[in-house]
């Protein structure tokens, strides 16, 4: 199957998204965790989510254009500058997925979807309880994309996971039992198939 720049702009709506969304392979599901200046806290799934830098510790994440019912995490963000970033396992795949819904800002999806809020050395934004691996951040800048989107980048100031999945310097993903998204509505483990060397240019083998 081969599609051309003009086959992809003839695709349907929904099957361009899903189309398009997948052709990057498999992609961090995380939901990230904000709330406003009045107390109302957002939950919402993104599968955007990119490391930007280890020092500082940066991530990255992808927000939609802005309307009146999209973008409450970037608003939030901007308001208290700071968020959460939460790995998705398993046991609650269903309830993250519907954090995409387009709710009313004073809906919380965390209550609406059947998840907890967790509230970590004194770190303003909300984590998800069920979750075991993650992150607080602080906001640093927006970088407006073509497209309308927006960039959102962020320095980690708390980072929790679980010290079994902590080995010899490395996290494994396996073990903290993520899950990762591929388009809009697919869900897959992970499962670890090797482990390599960082690489030095006189170790690299002959193959």
């Amino acid at each position: 199957m081969n599609y051309s720049k003009k086959d992809i702009e003839n695709l349907d709506r929904v099957t361009r998204l899903k189309i398009i969304n997948s052709v990057t392979g498999i992609k961090p599901a995380n939901l990230i965790g904000t709330i406003n200046n009045n107390g109302q806290t957002n939950l919402a799934i993104f599968s955007s989510v990119v490391h930007l830098g280890s020092n500082p510790a940066l991530l990255g994440f992808i927000t939609r254009p802005q309307t009146e019912d999209v973008g409450h995490t970037i608003r939030n963000i901007q308001e208290n500058q700071v968020y959460t970033i939460n790995h998705i396992h398993p046991e609650f795949i269903k309830n993250a997925h519907y954090t995409s819904g387009k709710f009313e800002s004073e809906i919380s999806e965390f209550d609406r979807c059947h998840l907890t809020e967790d509230y970590i050395h004194n770190f303003k934004a909300p984590f998800v309880k069920e979750s075991h691996f993650k992150m607080g951040l602080r906001f640093k800048e927006t970088l407006n994309i073509s497209n309308g989107t927006t960039l959102v980048v962020g320095e980690i100031e708390q980072l929790i996971l679980p010290d079994h999945a902590l080995l010899n310097g490395d996290i494994d993903l396996e073990a903290t039992n993520s899950v990762g998204i591929s388009g809009l509505n697919s869900y897959y483990s992970l499962k670890k198939i090797d482990n390599y060397p960082y690489v030095r240019l006189p170790e690299v083998p002959e193959f």
